[in-house]
């Protein structure tokens, strides 16, 4: 259990380690993979460095380089992490009830997220590839947090009261929904396509173009670092994120009317609100100021922090209801 507890809090690391390159523009500060213009190391010499710019071409950013390669290194250090989970459901497979696939599960998956990750670098940014690897990050995390549920129950017999987690599980369904459209967004480099808080501008209006906003075969050139859509696409995708993230607060606020009268549930509900209610401001807060990173980073985090408040209120919802401890 306390390795699954680790290697929770190393996806969280991963995971904003992912979001603070792909701000920083250094999703290609190594151009090839799984090393850094063939080191394993970042060039920093300037030997290494002349070297490396004769070999690839281009300059070395050796800064951007360090964040994408550390982004790596921990990457690869969960992945151990993982192999070392899926090791142990292997030696505890007679054992019941102990979650033997959910473990197999997530070796595949983070397997899959390291060939994303070499995808990301090999197809120069595709904007399909980088989004499905940043969702593949975030269920790497759900799945992780599952686990270690599943991990430390008790015993539990049914009671009969009566359920409200499949209300619980659409909202989880609907945040995901909301990071895949913020993943597009952000992978499209269309955060900045709107700077009026409320519509896409104050002045002239903006025509939104969904039709090439969300074409997922559209062409990359040489790679798509600062992206490639026209502005009518970018703000059609970030109009589309608002009027999503619009939805999703208005359901956890239902959501949070009719189970708030429930005791158990007022510690996980509260806590999604206030996040709610930060990541309001925060999004607000980008469109005003123009994306600084560091709001930007926090955006991110937000939304992170809102999937796990709002996986904690899941588990809470299923034991209060469907279980009590024997």
């Amino acid at each position: 259990m306390r390795i699954c507890l680790l290697a929770i809090l190393m996806t969280l690391v991963v995971v904003s380690m992912g979001a603070w390159t792909r701000l920083n523009n250094a999703g290609l500060g190594c151009p090839d993979w799984p090393g850094c213009y063939g080191q394993i190391v970042v060039p920093v010499t300037p030997t290494e460095i002349a070297l490396a710019e004769e070999t690839y071409g281009g300059r070395v950013d050796t800064s951007k380089g360090m964040i994408e390669m550390v982004h790596r290194y921990l990457a690869s250090s969960l992945g151990m992490v993982i192999m070392l989970l899926a090791w142990l459901a292997y030696r505890h497979r007679q054992q019941a009830d102990y979650p033997v696939y959910l473990s197999y599960g997530l070796l595949v998956l983070v397997i899959t997220q390291g060939l994303f990750g070499m995808w990301t670098v090999t197809l120069k940014l595709l904007p399909v590839v980088v989004t499905l690897h940043l969702m593949g990050g975030l269920l790497t995390l759900s799945l992780l947090i599952r686990l270690y549920h599943q991990l430390r129950e008790s015993p539990i017999r049914e009671t009969q009261k009566k359920s409200h987690h499949w209300l619980v599980g659409g909202a989880v369904v609907l945040l995901f929904t909301q990071l895949v459209l913020g993943g597009w967004t952000s992978a499209n480099y269309a955060g900045w396509s709107c700077p009026h808080w409320l519509q896409c501008t104050d002045e002239q209006a903006v025509p939104l173009d969904f039709k090439t906003g969300f074409d997922i075969s559209a062409p990359v050139g040489p790679n798509y670092e600062g992206g490639m859509l026209s502005l009518e696409a970018r703000a059609a995708i970030q109009m589309t994120h608002r009027g999503a993230a619009v939805l999703l607060s208005v359901y956890l606020l239902v959501l949070a009317t009719i189970l708030f009268r429930r005791p158990a549930l007022r510690g996980p509900l509260v806590c999604v609100l206030l996040v709610v209610a930060v990541q309001v401001g925060l999004g607000v807060g980008n469109i005003i100021f123009g994306l600084p990173l560091g709001l930007a980073m926090a955006h991110h985090s937000g939304a992170v922090l809102l999937l796990v408040s709002l996986l904690w209120l899941y588990q809470r919802v299923r034991t209060e209801v469907h279980y009590v401890a024997v």
